[in-house]
Formats: C-alpha cells, structure tokens, sequence
C-alpha cells in the first residue's frame, strides 16, 4: 500500500480529479515533448461532461501556456479503464499525431496510464484493516505508531504543513464573504454561519460551528483556493473541520491532532487501495463516504479510543454514505458537494460518540463495507458519476425569490 502523502496533497481546487490530475498529466507529457509547438488533449467520459464546470480545460491550457492547444471534449464517449480519461497528442505542421499518451485520472490527483502503475512506491506490507488491526493489536501498537514505523519519522513534519494548509484554508473561508465563481451565483455561508454562532448556547451553538468550519474549506475550494485533498477536492471540508472543532472546542493539542490525521490518512488510504476515492468511478460515496470515515476515525483517536473503535467509526463514516451519487449541479463542485461535507463533518462526530459506546465489536468489518461500496459504485449508472446527466443535476438549481 502506497504512502499516505498520496491521500494528502497540496493544490488548488476545484476537483482533484477533473482538475489538479490533468495539469498532473499535462506537465508530464510536456516535460516529455519541451519542443513542441502544437498539441491536442482529447477528454472523454466524465472529465468532458463536467470537465468545463471543474475548469478542466483551463488547468491543462495553463500548462500548455505560450503552446497552440486544442481541446476535444467527446462526453458520451467512455474508454475501458476508468470514466476520467484524456488523450494528449503532438501535432506537425502536416496535422499528423507523432505521439500520443492515454491517462487516466483516478482520484486524489493521482494519474495511471495503459501501464495500470501508479507513480508512487509501496510503503506499506499491509492492504486491509483486519490485516493492520491484527499487526498492530498482536505488537501492542496504535495506528499512529503504525504509520510511523512505515513512513518513518519524516511524515510528521509533512502532516504538520498539512494541517497548517487546512487551517488556513479554514480562516480564508470564515474571513471571505460574496458569491462563488459560476453560473450558480451560490452565495458563501461560513462567513454568515460563523458570525451567528455567538447566538445560540449548548449543541446547538456546537453544531453551527463545526457547519461553518466545513463550509469554509469547501467554499474556498470551490473557487479554486488552497486546499489539501483529504482524500480529494470535492471532499476536503470533513476532516479539517472535524480537528479544527476539536482544537477550538475540546483545546486538543497539535501533535494529539497530528497524530489523527496520520491515522484518517490510513483510513483514507485503504479506500483507495481497496476500492475508489473517484466520484466518477463509485460517485460521491467514495469521496464525502471516505472523508467522514477518515474524521470520524480521527474523532475517536482524538478521544481516546481504542483501535478496535477507530475502526468502528470508520466504517460507519463510510456505510451511512452507501449509494451516495455524485450528480453536481451545473457541473460545479458547489451543489450539492458543499453541504454534503458540512453534514458529514456533523456525522463524524456521532460516529463518535457511538463508536466510544461499545467495545468496538460489531457485525460489519471496515473491509467489508469498503468492498461494499465499491460494488454498488460499479452498479451505479453512469449519469450519477460524475456527468451532470442525472439526479439533481437535472433541476433547475437557479436561485429564485
């Protein structure tokens, strides 16, 4: 299993998917052909369906700057091995292709190509939970010193730039007030939610909160701000809000929350190992479903509990989001992708509290209900991947009196 850096990653929003994977792809293949001077990028299936509303097209032309350019959009046409795909072609002056190069990207911002092989190397000698759970239970281990012992003690002060990126993200979403780019004219909330919080008491007041510090984050990436994939863009308000609420709330102290987020990046990285993190291959449940149990692991650790409840909570983050379809409206990641990470940072916290009832024994493994969702994601119908075709992205969505 490959690093947990690749569930993290630093870029610009709006989709780690149809955005930070395709500037990916084009520096590569431009690093491959520096001397061209004439390129056509073809995208296919679900990076041509929403690609122009997650500025796809303009995260690949940016790269190709001071470069001649075009851009085929062909959304009905699917190739085999994943829905994000696009094709990256050298052109000559007699119009012929001299190389072309397939790539697909996969989730996270991370790309594959006809090969199948990702470019990361394999840190990790375990690919399951119960495999991890067993290791760590029989070396009287948590799944933080787990981590480490793979990663090796440089990680922490990765994860410490990483949760600096989440925080700031935070502040610049709760400071900004206006309206997100796009055709929806979505007005940002967190600002509004956090200004009014000092007027409630008790849960209530709580719960406004930990809304505004997911909105926050989502809000910023949807204008294409800073954000850290966790585990991608349309995902990336859940787990910072969830440690952002227990530094403010419960005064949780910085290496206690690095140390969580080392084990949701565990969590996150069995997902993808196992299953998917791409909205365009399981929907949103690999995506929102992945980041809520990635917090709600977090929450637990955070909270004192054992390995055995962290993976309780896990597994309930990603079973109560079973079946979730990823359908943004007007092929933005703003309805319903923002308040879906606002209602899931509120979901981990009870999975929580819940998983910290028991002993974490239960009926239904982490393994079991991310083999789970990756089986109905695949039996999911391909407008509710990813391509603007169905569910809500076929209402109007328009704001109204």
């Amino acid at each position: 299993m490959e690093s947990i850096r690749e569930i993290y990653k630093i870029g610009h929003g709006p989709s780690s998917s149809h955005t930070m994977g395709p500037r990916k792809a084009a520096h590569l293949f431009l690093e491959k052909h520096p001397e061209g001077k004439l390129f056509r990028v073809t995208l296919f299936g679900s990076l041509a369906a929403t690609g122009k509303g997650h500025l796809t097209d303009k995260a690949i032309l940016e790269v190709f700057e001071g470069k001649n350019c075009e851009i085929i959009w062909k959304p009905q046409e699917f190739l085999q091995k994943h829905p994000n795909a696009l094709r990256f072609e050298v052109i000559e002056d007699d119009g012929t292709a001299t190389d072309s190069w397939t790539a697909y990207s996969i989730g996270g911002g991370t790309i594959i190509d006809e090969s199948g092989e990702k470019e990361t190397v394999t840190v990790y000698p375990h690919e399951t939970m119960q495999e991890i759970l067993d290791y760590c239970h029989s070396n009287g281990m948590k799944f933080w010193q787990y981590v480490e012992k793979h990663e090796g003690p440089e990680i922490w002060p990765y994860l410490e730039e990483i949760w600096q990126v989440m925080q700031d993200s935070i502040k610049r979403g709760l400071s900004t007030d206006g309206f997100l780019p796009g055709e929806l004219k979505l007005e940002r909330k967190s600002h509004s939610f956090k200004s009014q919080a000092p007027n409630f008491s008790g849960p209530f007041k709580k719960r406004v909160h930990i809304f505004a510090y997911a909105l926050a984050v989502s809000e910023e990436n949807a204008a294409g701000g800073k954000i850290v994939t966790a585990p991608t863009c349309g995902a990336s308000g859940v787990l910072p809000a969830v440690l952002y609420y227990f530094r403010k709330v419960y005064k949780v102290e910085k290496d206690i929350i690095i140390k969580a987020l080392s084990t949701a990046g565990l969590i996150g990285n069995l997902v993808k190992t196992n299953a998917s993190i791409s909205g365009a291959e399981v929907g949103c449940q690999g995506e929102v479903g992945t980041a809520c149990a990635m917090a709600s692991g977090a929450a637990t650790q955070m909270m004192g509990g054992t390995i055995f409840q962290i993976e309780y909570s896990a597994e309930m983050g990603l079973e109560h989001h079973l079946g979730l379809t990823c359908d943004p409206v007007a092929g933005l990641v703003q309805i319903p992708c923002i308040e879906r990470n606002a209602f899931a940072a509120q979901r981990a916290l009870a999975h929580n509290t819940f998983a910290l009832m028991g002993d974490g024994r239960h009926r239904i493994s982490f393994d079991e209900v991310v083999k789970t969702m990756y089986e109905t994601g695949i039996n999911l119908q391909s407008q509710y991947k990813e391509t603007s075709l169905g569910g809500l992205a076929l209402h109007d969505a328009l704001p109204r009196c």
